[in-house]
């Protein structure tokens, strides 16, 4: 859950320093590019149930 938040993070931060700073519109496109990928690992670790499988000893 922590790496979902860090992802968030870092695309509200590189979208807003795209949008306010003239000339790094491409900050912007990554912000977005990372949202989704937050996205998607989130929407993967719900698809598989989030229960971890213990090794036997």
């Amino acid at each position: 859950m922590s790496l979902f938040l860090f992802l968030i993070l870092v695309a509200l931060v590189l979208g807003i320093i795209g949008f306010a700073v003239h000339g790094l519109f491409y900050l912007l496109i990554i912000g977005c590019v990372v949202l989704v990928a937050a996205l998607v690992h989130a929407g993967l670790r719900l698809r598989r149930g989030g229960r971890r499988h213990r090794v036997a000893r």
